[in-house]
């Protein structure tokens, strides 16, 4: 090869190298694991009630508790124990509700975690001890039975006779690790499936072709539709019908870049303003200024005349004092500009997080923003 000929071609790459390097910095690009699930692995949600036993004292109060008096007779009836005839004054149990997550192929005989949370006037569930509960799925059969001590992570302190308590955390919500133990099985036949679907977690037109076209390139062949805005339908090839695990490896593996429409997120309980990166507004102008009122009391004192019998009277008087800002001035914003310069023309302002609410929402009503406000 000429000497000329081989530094254009190590020019070539250079460049060709530098414009690869700028693309993936500019644009945040993420596997398909992390935007996408497959369709039909996911979790499952269960359910159950139980009883805590060996609280001190912070349990549950059986007089006014019903459920929980009713609960704790037939525990006792189970274990032969007869309490229907006398009275039951124990302030050591607490009905609790029990939740926990069946993982996708989870097996019989592995754990799972399970989280506790009080259902009557217990007051602190630490270092109480859940009894056998039965754990339900939506179709009502038991999949799980979860037993164990509980970890709340909360402190509660207090002293009755002075009426003063402390409590840090949630008391009467706990954790049990490794809690359950699973005695049924979700079928799932993962070899047999001839197609499979794959669920974007934010449905997008766009993003769902990209991922579609990344999983044909990596393919060679077309095997991937998008269908919608949040699924991906995928053929299975003959050669990965024997092991779809290698061929989800791969897939999840890709790597695309999601795509999002402009939107302002905004949440007035708390005063955070998130704005995306496309959010682009027209040519306008905005002013932003303020004007307080001052009320203060004055308290005037009206003494009697000397060697009289009168007597001292307070009178309370009221100033009231107006503020404007005079020095709010029209701030101009140019059509088309980017989220950055957005923030540095409402700053210009000096505006707060509660005015900048106030101001996107006026911006929107205008017709100048082109971007979708959510208020949460």
């Amino acid at each position: 090869m000429k000497p000329v000929t081989l530094l254009k071609t190590l020019a070539f790459i250079t460049i060709a190298t530098a414009n690869l390097l700028f693309v993936n910095s500019a644009f945040a690009v993420s596997r398909i694991k992390d935007i996408a699930n497959f369709e039909g692995i996911r979790e499952n949600q269960l359910v159950g009630y139980g009883l805590i036993v060996g609280l001190n004292g912070t349990g549950d109060n059986i007089k006014s508790v019903d459920f929980a008096k009713e609960s704790l007779i037939s525990m006792l009836d189970m274990v032969g124990v007869n309490a229907r005839d006398g009275q039951i004054k124990a302030k050591n149990i607490a009905a609790v509700m029990v939740t926990a997550n069946l993982p996708a192929f989870a097996r019989q005989g592995s754990r799972i975690d399970v989280t506790v949370s009080a259902l009557g006037d217990a007051k602190n569930l630490l270092g109480g001890t859940l009894i056998a509960t039965p754990l339900k799925g939506a179709d009502g059969e038991v999949y799980a039975v979860a037993q164990g001590t509980v970890a709340t992570g909360a402190v509660a302190a207090g002293n009755q006779a002075l009426g003063t308590s402390i409590v840090k955390g949630v008391p009467t919500s706990g954790r049990i690790a490794s809690g359950a133990i699973i005695e049924r099985e979700i079928p799932f036949e993962l070899d047999s499936l001839k197609t499979m679907n794959i669920a974007l977690r934010n449905p997008d037109f766009t993003t769902s072709r990209r991922v579609a076209d990344a999983i044909n390139a990596m393919l060679g062949t077309p095997i991937a539709k998008a269908i919608d805005p949040g699924t991906i339908t995928m053929n299975i090839p003959e050669k990965y019908q024997e092991n779809i695990v290698d061929l989800m490896t791969k897939v999840e593996q890709l790597q695309v870049q999601p795509d999002s429409s402009a939107k302002v997120v905004i949440d007035e309980s708390s005063g955070i303003v998130v704005i995306g990166k496309d959010v682009k507004i027209n040519r306008l102008a905005i002013a932003q200024g303020n004007l307080t009122i001052k009320i203060t009391d004055i308290p005037l004192v009206s003494q009697p005349e000397p060697f009289t019998m009168g007597e001292q009277v307070v009178v309370n008087t009221a100033l009231v004092d107006i503020e404007e800002d005079t020095e709010a001035k029209m701030q101009v914003l140019d059509t088309g500009i980017n989220l950055q310069e957005l923030v540095d023309g409402l700053n210009a302002l000096g505006v707060t997080p509660r005015d900048l609410i106030s101001i996107l929402q006026a911006i929107k009503a205008s017709g100048a923003l082109q971007a979708e406000i959510e208020v949460i």
